[in-house]
């Protein structure tokens, strides 16, 4: 079987980056091959996740988040990758500087949401003329339309909302509010797969 693999990538790899990983392995748990991992670009090596994090993860239906380990972004997670979901615009930057091939097909997470939402079932027309038992390839087509669709969907008002707030050391409604910005992103990513998977 095919493997498609997702990385999400944060700063310190302990808040925003596993939350996303951990959403996004339950929000995909049904389809066999998705590999979903994380890393940071100044990665915490070795260091758990954070408290509060950990804990706004469990709260939101992660199941193995306290089993994290934090690690450093580096060139070869990037190429292993079929997709990267950057946390935040300098996040997208550092996996482009260390891998420019990368850059179509990293996407802050928040950006792919956006776009994923405006993509039409003749976007996916490439994608369902696909076996529908190969995911991987159905997944990387719908990667490939995304990324086609980059410069044509309208960008927000404000740069600011393609990222999701970084609540490290802040404040509990910070924390909160990073959340209220990560859950939706991850909720329209995983909207887009399952379309891909069943689209005809």
């Amino acid at each position: 079987m095919s493997t498609f693999k997702i990385l999400t990538v944060c700063s310190g790899n302990i808040c925003r980056s596993p939350m996303a990983e951990q959403l996004l392995r339950a929000g995909l748990r049904a389809y066999p091959g998705v590999v979903v991992a994380s890393a940071g670009t100044v990665g915490l090596v070795g260091e758990p996740m954070d408290a509060r994090a950990l804990q706004l993860a469990t709260s939101l239906g992660a199941t193995d988040a306290d089993a994290h380990v934090a690690r450093e972004l580096n060139e070869q997670l990037i190429r292993d990758a079929d997709v990267v979901f950057a946390m935040a615009r300098e996040h997208r930057r550092a996996v482009v500087q260390l891998r420019p091939g990368a850059s179509r097909y990293t996407f802050t997470i928040r950006e792919f949401a956006r776009i994923a939402s405006e993509i039409t079932d003749g976007d996916l027309a490439e994608v369902a003329l696909l076996p529908r038992q190969d995911l991987a390839a159905r997944f990387s087509a719908a990667i490939a339309s995304s990324a086609a669709l980059r410069g044509v969907v309208t960008p927000p008002a404000n740069p600011d909302d393609d990222d999701v707030v970084d609540p490290y050391r802040r404040t509990d409604d910070i924390y909160a509010r990073s959340a209220d910005e990560l859950v939706p992103a991850v909720a329209g990513a995983v909207a887009l797969f399952r379309r891909a998977a069943m689209v005809i």
